[in-house]
């Protein structure tokens, strides 16, 4: 069994080096050069009407990426697509994806594909924040199944460490890049209903979760009181929701991470080990290795399982397959 796994480990790397190498920077430089600027304006221009709409995007193309690789199969609307699986709940930037595809659609008709809008607008929106920008290989088609049935695999709030490790690990990504990726919620919000049993009745003795922080724990039960408003929002990092840094990490570390995927991080000695570099308390230096480390694994996750070369289609609108 063990030989097995290894097999399947080692194909899916050789597979992601296939892909990677035929993803590259700069693939629209001479078919569509105004692309990416396109991309980048229209981003911008949502962002400064509504500055939510940036965790929004990243969290967009992560679903993608997750579901059949990211090959855009999240944006197609149908009752029976992606987006509608119940993992997908509170999904949002469709509008910011299909704008950019219209203007591009108009200068470069049937060059860009959706799925490369997203991992564009992904990045875009990270910098907007105040996060790193980088180099997006570029190259993806377009997928021609979006199917709700086949996003149960989903990383979920609920999970515990082990099973986060399993799902990140078939998608090709390592320990390192689990944590790295989910430092995504410093920016971002989250409602109630995904953690308010976290602060009531947690425990047998009908207790909160121990793990959360006192004050915190009052501060989350005053927002999210007892058959309150699920759906009321509530920052995913409370000392700086709007910037992307490394407040995220050291929110676990002191016992104030909102959602409990995000807490059980500290137990894990894999997992702490990351978060714990993150979120030293040399001034400057922890943050710039974080947002060194965080566009590589952007990097490796734009490149699940992603179409290229022949594979799938470059839609015509971003919504509904050609």
């Amino acid at each position: 069994m063990d030989a097995i796994l290894s097999y399947l480990v080692m194909f899916m790397m050789m597979t992601l080096a296939v892909v990677q190498a035929q993803l590259r920077t700069g693939f629209y430089s001479s078919s569509c050069p105004s692309a990416e600027a396109i991309i980048r304006s229209t981003v911008e221009s949502h962002f400064n009407k509504d500055p939510t709409i940036a965790p929004g995007l990243l969290r967009l193309h992560f679903h993608d990426c997750f579901v059949q690789g990211c090959d855009g199969s999240i944006l197609i609307a149908d009752s029976s697509a992606e987006r509608n699986a119940v993992q997908n709940i509170g999904l949002r930037g469709f509008e910011v994806i299909d704008d950019a595809k219209s203007q591009i659609e108009a200068t470069c008709p049937g060059v860009v594909s959706c799925a490369d809008i997203l991992a564009l607008a992904a990045r875009d929106a990270v910098h907007l924040s105040g996060g790193p920008s980088w180099l997006v290989p570029t190259g993806r088609r377009d997928g021609r199944i979006s199917s709700s049935n086949q996003a149960s695999n989903m990383p979920s709030p609920l999970d515990p460490v082990s099973v986060q490790k399993q799902k990140f690990s078939a998608k090709g990504l390592d320990v390192h890049d689990l944590v790295t990726l989910l430092g995504a919620h410093t920016i971002g919000q989250t409602d109630c209903r995904f953690f308010s049993y976290r602060l009531y009745n947690f425990t047998t003795t009908g207790n909160a979760d121990p793990t959360i922080n006192q004050s915190f724990l009052e501060l989350l039960q005053a927002q999210c009181p007892k058959n309150g408003d699920g759906l009321r929002k509530v920052a995913l990092d409370k000392d700086s929701p709007a910037k992307f840094d490394v407040s995220y990490f050291k929110n676990v570390r002191d016992g104030s991470g909102v959602l409990e995927s995000d807490q059980r991080l500290w137990e894990d000695p894999a997992t702490k080990s990351v978060a714990q570099n993150y979120a030293g308390n040399i001034r400057g230096i922890l943050g710039l290795r974080f947002e060194f480390e965080f566009p590589k694994a952007m990097i490796k996750l734009s490149s699940i399982e992603v179409k290229a070369g022949t594979q799938g289609e470059i839609r015509k609108v971003c919504s509904k397959f050609n």
